[in-house]
């Protein structure tokens, strides 16, 4: 790297994470506003409000804002680049503006990988705590409002339960099935389930089993007892974003399992992996079109073009939302959804770049 190019990503990076602490410290106050009532009823101490809640909150918001913060953080640079003449002079010094880009693609790229690790990671270990803080102190109590669940367990097996109490971790009305391609083989049914923490089973209450072969049918009572099953307390559980507490392997591997077991959820986290993956690419896209608007002098000066900055980057986010309601609802493919927002800017840009400062 030249000394130019140090430059720019020493200024680039320095203006983002200024502007990463600015933005994210004055969401934090404005949320502390908002849910202090619930922490004066729970008598929480600032240390534990800090600790579990806001160091955990941090990181969240700063990914979150961070196609802003970049945006914002180009911008303020280049402008001032502009605005002193400096862009001028090293576009007739003979460098390119191609080669200008370099250094802020650099900067961008630096923050994309960080980004991703944070995304795949750090934040979703972080986000564990700060999303069991917000059930247990911020949001009402959970109650499991399903009914008459079906649940596949196993390759042949299926689960049924009427109703379940979340509470109590007890099943309603339950039954196991066992399928063979489109013939009922065996069906167990029993009142109640209930989950017992220490020996890590449920206890049936006497069951009912009947058994088929053709056209024959066998009919055995069994005792109460203890069995082990593909299913768990947490299948039941809260799902208040869950996704955002899972790393990228856990998501992976929760995704698989509602595939297998035919949920019809998973465009959630679906939507969730892909956008794990888009936001990096984004965050370049964002920074290149940042340098193209920024480039030249502007009459509003620096505060107009940062303003601009601001739309752009709001423009990008209501994209990015819009696109995750879609893909949740079924009316577009997840992968699709994560990275049109992605697709739309890079056509911008392009456009953009054809009234690049020559």
């Amino acid at each position: 790297m030249k000394l130019l190019d140090k430059y720019i990503i020493q200024k680039f990076l320095t203006s983002f994470i200024f502007t990463v602490l600015v933005l994210v410290m004055v969401i934090c106050v404005i949320d502390f506003t908002e849910k202090n009532d619930d922490f004066i009823k729970h008598d929480l101490s600032a240390k534990k409000v800090l600790l579990e809640y806001y160091v955990n909150l941090f990181p969240y918001f700063a990914n979150l804002l961070s196609p802003i913060t970049v945006f914002i953080a180009v911008v303020f640079v280049t402008a001032r680049l502009a605005a002193r003449t400096e862009i001028v002079a090293i576009l007739a010094s003979g460098v390119s503006f191609k080669r200008l880009l370099l250094p802020y693609i650099m900067g961008g790229t630096i923050i994309g990988i960080v980004t991703f690790g944070l995304t795949g990671w750090v934040i979703p270990l972080a986000n564990k705590t700060r999303v069991a803080f917000e059930r247990l102190y911020v949001k009402n109590p959970y109650v499991y409002k399903g009914r008459n669940v079906h649940m596949k367990i196993g390759p042949r097996t299926y689960a049924y339960m009427e109703s379940y109490d979340n509470t109590n971790n007890v099943g309603y009305r339950f039954a196991l099935e066992t399928i063979e391609g489109t013939q009922l083989k065996r069906r167990l049914t029993a009142d109640a389930i209930s989950w017992d923490s220490t020996r890590r089973a449920w206890k049936l209450t006497p069951q009912v089993v009947r058994t088929f072969n053709g056209q024959q049918e066998k009919l055995l009572t069994l005792p109460a007892r203890d069995t082990t099953l593909n299913l768990y307390p947490k299948d039941f559980a809260s799902t208040y974003r869950l996704s955002e507490t899972l790393t990228l392997p856990e998501l992976n591997a929760f995704i698989n399992q509602k595939i297998e077991r035919g949920a019809d959820d998973t465009q959630v986290y679906l939507s969730e992996k892909y956008e794990r993956y888009a936001y990096p690419y984004a965050i370049i896209i964002l920074t290149i079109i940042g340098v193209i608007l920024s480039a030249r002098k502007s009459r509003a000066g620096v505060g107009g073009q940062i303003a601009l900055g601001f739309v752009l980057a709001f423009v990008f986010i209501i994209f990015v939302i819009l696109s995750r309601n879609l893909a949740q609802v079924g009316d577009m493919h997840p992968m699709l959804a994560a990275w049109v927002p992605s697709i739309v800017f890079t056509g911008i840009g392009l456009a953009l770049y054809r009234f690049v400062p020559q």
